[in-house]
């Protein structure tokens, strides 16, 4: 019988294979040994940018300098690792932002995907000849039509060009979330109900610029059946995270893998991060502290988030996911999409994908014998 394989997904004259983004994951989670594994197995790889300054064991340059160096080193790391494509994920609320999207673009990356925040303005040193001339895809992640339409509105107006791609996170996502407290269960904001009318509002781009704009599904994606759904719906690709965390080649320390093999549903929680945003993780001995009231004095290197108020925050949330990373979780805590607790082991990459291309083949079929009952 004939059966659907998942599509390719196509970015301009870019062509992956696989319609799977991996979704990027600071700090230190998702770097050139999860990357790399990814773009081998036909997906998107991403690296994280947030925050890898804090994990160079050079102590004598500073941090931004720090986060440069090893964005450049992780890039090339895994380039030397993979022939696939690779990304990287930038949060426009960084303090540095400007500085690692140039680097981006200056090491040829294939893709970035700009989120935490609206990329409205483009950085002092990235002009929009440069950009347009540069293999670079760029693809904004958004959490709402508005926020779309606002985006490719402004870059219509001012630069009279738009993203490559659209990333569309719903509230089951992990980390900091772009949904108010109350928005995150009411079923009004879930992602079925975003997508279509993301896919509108970008019609009209499509429409101006006479080019495909794809939209991809994000957040709470963990089977080959939940992809098969939203390609059905129109979504051209999806972006994952949470099942990249127990893989093997995953950056994060065991102990942050197991975080995830070990928690149940009850163990996820909505937690109010000291940069002002609603975020999703797994609950520890350290956010009961934080929650009880308990302050986790520190210092602040460098100040990372421009809406961070480190004088008045309860913790540093750089340091603790900087702890989260390396295993030390009594000193911090894993981030985790609202499927985290599904996880029961650590498998390859390469094994993933086996996976969820089988959930996805298996749909196809059930869709064809369907039919043909029909």
């Amino acid at each position: 019988m004939n059966c659907v394989n998942m599509p390719k997904l196509v970015i301009g004259d870019l062509e992956v294979s696989k319609p799977i983004i991996q979704g990027g994951m600071g700090v230190g989670i998702s770097m050139s040994g999860l990357a790399s594994a990814v773009a081998n197995e036909g997906g998107i790889g991403v690296i994280s940018t947030v925050g890898l300054g804090l994990l160079n064991k050079d102590k004598s340059i500073r941090f931004k300098e720090a986060n440069k160096k090893s964005l450049i080193d992780e890039i090339r790391k895994a380039r030397s690792l993979s022939r696939g494509v690779l990304g990287a994920n930038l949060m426009v609320a960084l303090s540095d932002y400007d500085e690692m999207l140039k680097v981006a673009f200056d090491e040829k990356l294939d893709i970035v995907f700009l989120g935490a925040g609206l990329p409205l303005k483009l950085p002092t040193d990235l002009s929009i000849e440069y950009l347009k001339a540069s293999p670079t895809k760029v693809a904004i992640i958004v959490s709402s039509a508005r926020a779309a339409d606002l985006i490719f509105r402004t870059w219509s107006k001012n630069f009279h060009h738009v993203p490559d791609a659209v990333v569309v996170e719903g509230p089951l996502a992990g980390g900091h979330l772009g949904f108010k407290k109350a928005q995150i269960d009411d079923p009004a904001y879930k992602l079925e109900k975003i997508i279509p009318d993301v896919i509108k509002a970008i019609e009209t781009y499509e429409n101006e610029f006479g080019r495909s704009i794809p939209v991809i599904a994000a957040g709470g994606i963990y089977t080959g059946a939940d992809i098969y759904k939203f390609i059905e719906m129109g979504a051209r690709g999806v972006q994952m995270a949470t099942r990249f965390v127990a893989t093997h080649e995953c950056d994060a320390s065991i102990e942050f893998k197991e975080a995830y093999v070990n928690c149940t549903e009850d163990d996820i929680t909505i937690i109010e991060s000291p940069v002002g945003l609603p975020g999703r993780a797994i609950r520890n001995q350290f956010l009961d502290e934080v929650s009880a009231g308990i302050r986790k004095p520190f210092k602040c290197p460098w100040k990372c988030l421009k809406t961070c108020d480190f004088r008045e925050a309860p913790y540093c949330i750089a340091n603790a996911l900087t702890n989260a990373q390396k295993g030390i979780l009594h000193e911090g805590f894993t981030f985790a999409g609202a499927n985290a607790y599904r996880v029961n082991e650590i498998i390859s990459v390469k094994e993933l994908f086996q996976i969820l291309e089988s959930e996805y083949e298996g749909c196809s079929i059930a869709k064809v014998e369907a039919q043909a009952v029909a």
